[in-house]
Order: C-alpha cells, then sequence, then structure tokens
C-alpha cells in the first residue's frame, strides 16, 4: 500500500494553534517562527559537547516491547519523494528508532540530527554505528565491520547498494573480525572521543553488535527476539529468526515507490553525508519516552538555541502507544515547544487514516507510511 499525504500549511497553523489549546502552552505566532526563518546549525560539535547534549537532554531507561536493532517500515522511502519538494536542508532533523533515520538524514539533509528514543539501548546502536560511520572509508567498508564479514572481491564505491548485499548475504561470518571491531568500536569511542561509556553502555554495544554478527545482513526486527524471548512473544511482536519479516539486507535495497533507492547506502553520496554529520559530531542520540518530561523539550531549547528550526520529526507509530498510555496531551505540549514553520513535517507509520490506529502490531507486510501536517489532531476525536 502506498502512503497518503494528510493536510496543508494551513491545516498545520490552525492544528498547531489546537495543539497549544490543549496544551495550554502560547499562541502559535509566539511559538513557530516565520517560513522564511534561516536555520544557522552548528557547524560541529566538540566531544563534550556532544556527550553533554546527550547526557542532559536524556530520561530515565524506558521500556518498549522489542529491541528494533532495525526497521521493519518496508515502506518508509515512500514519502521522500514528495517531502524533498517542501523540506528545507540545512535544518536539523528529529528521529527515532535506529537505521531508517538514516536514510531520513540522507534524503533531507540536515545540518544536525537528533536521535530520542525511550530504550538506552537505542543510544548504545547509534553509538556503535557512529563509530562505525566513523572507521569506515565507503559502504562494502562500512557493511563489513557491520557484520563481521569480509569484504568479497570486486566490490568498488561504484557498486550499487544490491550488489554491495548480495555478495555480503553468502559471506561468512568471522569471529577474528567481530573481536576486532567490537575492539575498534568501543576503543573510538573512549579514546578518541573520550566518551565515558558505562559498564551498560559497553553491555548495549556489545549485545547489539553481536546480534549483526550472528545473523548477518539477514538480520530482521525479530532477530534478537529469537534468542532469548518466549515463540508466543515472538509471534505477537512479529518477528523471531533469519526468515521473518523484512531483512536488513531488504531494508536496504528497497525503494521510494517510484523506483529509486534512497537508502543511506544506496550510494556513496547517502553514505558520505551521513558519514560526514557523525565525524562532526552532528548525530546525536538521546533517551527520551515522548510522553516524557525531558527529551523533546530539552531538543527543542537546543535548536532554537542556535537558531534553527525543525525540518522534519520521524515519529514511526510511537503515537499509538503514546494514545493507549494516556500520553498523548504530554507530548502534544512537548511538541509545541519545537521550532517549526509551514514547511516542518511529522513522518508517521501505522494503521489507518490517521497514520496509526488501535490494535494491531505493525509488521513489514502491512506497514504503511505517510505524512501528516497535523501532529496533534488525534488528540481532538
Amino acid at each position: 500500500m502506498k502512503p497518503h499525504r494528510v493536510g496543508s500549511a494551513r491545516d498545520f497553523r490552525v492544528a498547531l494553534v489546537l495543539c497549544l489549546a490543549l496544551a495550554g502552552g502560547a499562541t502559535a505566532a509566539q511559538r513557530v517562527p516565520a517560513a522564511g526563518t534561516a536555520a544557522t546549525a552548528t557547524k560541529e560539535l566538540t566531544d563534550q559537547q556532544f556527550w553533554n547534549l546527550s547526557r542532559d537532554s536524556s530520561e530515565e531507561d524506558g521500556v518498549f516491547r522489542s529491541d528494533n536493532l532495525l526497521s521493519n517500515e518496508t515502506s518508509f522511502q515512500y514519502v521522500i519523494p514528495d517531502l524533498l519538494k517542501t523540506v528545507k536542508p540545512g535544518r536539523v532533523y528529529l528521529g527515532v528508532g535506529p537505521e531508517q533515520n538514516f536514510t531520513y538524514i540522507s534524503a533531507f539533509r540536515p545540518a544536525m540530527a537528533i536521535i530520542i528514543d525511550i530504550r538506552h539501548g537505542n543510544l548504545d546502536v547509534h553509538l556503535m554505528y557512529k563509530a562505525l560511520f566513523e572507521l569506515s572509508t565507503d559502504r562494502a567498508d562500512f557493511v563489513s565491520r557491520l557484520f563481521s564479514r569480509k569484504r568479497p572481491a570486486g566490490l568498488t564505491t561504484n557498486s550499487t547498494a544490491g550488489e554491495i548485499f548480495r555478495a555480503y548475504l553468502t559471506a561468512e561470518a568471522s569471529k577474528e573480525l567481530y573481536e576486532e571491531n567490537l575492539k575498534a568500536i568501543e576503543d573510538h569511542l573512549t579514546k578518541k572521543h573520550g566518551f565515558p561509556l558505562s559498564p551498560g553502555d559497553h553491555e548495549g554495544i556489545r549485545w547489539a553488535y553481536g546480534s549483526f554478527y550472528r545473523f548477518g545482513p539477514a538480520i530482521t526486527y525479530g532477530s534478537s527476539l529469537s534468542v532469548n524471548t518466549p515463540p508466543a512473544i515472538v509471534g505477537a511482536i512479529g518477528g523471531g529468526g533469519r526468515g521473518s519479516g523484512v531483512n536488513y539486507a531488504e531494508l536496504m535495497t528497497s525503494d521510494d515507490g517510484q523506483g529509486q533507492n534512497r537508502s543511506y547506502l544506496a550510494n556513496e553520496d547517502n553514505f558520505a553525508f551521513v558519514k560526514d554529520l557523525q565525524n562532526r559530531n552532528l548525530v546525536v542520540p538521546v533517551v527520551g519516552d515522548f510522553g516524557g518530561d525531558r527529551a523533546i523539550r530539552s531538543a527543542a531549547r537546543y535548536v532554537r538555541s542556535i537558531d534553527a528550526s525543525v525540518s522534519a520529526f520521524y515519529l514511526s507509530n510511537v503515537e499509538q502507544f503514546l494514545v493507549q498510555d494516556g500520553k498523548w496531551n504530554k507530548f502534544c505540549a512537548s511538541s509545541s515547544t519545537l521550532p517549526l514553520d509551514e514547511t516542518s513535517v511529522f513522518i508517521r507509520s501505522g494503521r489507518g487514516p490517521n497514520g496509526f490506529g488501535g490494535g494491531g502490531v505493525q509488521n513489514s507486510s502491512t506497514s504503511t507510511m505517510l505524512v501528516d501536517l497535523q501532529p496533534c489532531m488525534p488528540g481532538l476525536r
């Protein structure tokens, strides 16, 4: 199923006023900069600034129903062609979850990205990715490091994503590479950057990296669940082992619904853009509940402090759980503090005409991506 687009710039302004009314906030004029306001996000962060922003914006570790080492949203690229007509580059991107953010970042070309997720494990995954991006010379090298497979002969910077992943899907896992790369990741983070990783961070990075090593490019959303989780729970969530659900290789070689692969590993330019942001400490992971008190508001304060605006906020299907848990109005209030304008978009995932709906857990066969310019309208139903 293809995505559909809801709303307009006028709907956005109306919806934000209603959102502010729900939240008890200020007027839209106070909250939303003029459409022409420029974003002047910082050129880079020092290691200390990166760590402080991540630490000071973070909340306590929360719980989600799955590990989310990778996406299960097969159609998440579908919104990109339309959004490229409106989303302004050089602003700040916000998102949730793991690798799908890199694809949106490479498409929208923000000056900076802040990734907010309720699970501390997601922060550790992004620290792992940060090291891998910085250590890798090109896409084939990156995939080799990510999955602990020796680089197959013949792969070049001109290789397609399909060629790269077909080669790695048949490559054998290397325990020697895994141990060598894991040490390089931890040394890079603690020695080069000087990040004071906790024992829990080390454990989280080792566990995540071990899962990518174990399952390789055939890893799915539910692969890690299949290790220590009862089969009934795995089945209810929609995962379980190598053969269940869309795998990493398929996500990286899928297209935007119009025949163009826009994944962050589709070409060297996409990869290099994300790598450059990582090199400059401009992809910052934060632990936070969308219905919490700190993370979104802290991100909003920081983005305002650098005189920038939010270009896009990828929500996945988190809103579904906010409604179920009675946290919708708090999320709405926090979102109203973000520096937005008529071109800012919220990207949603889920079922139903409003992008999320009661009941079932989305999976790779039923996921529908859409863009909704009315972030708080469902709260009015």
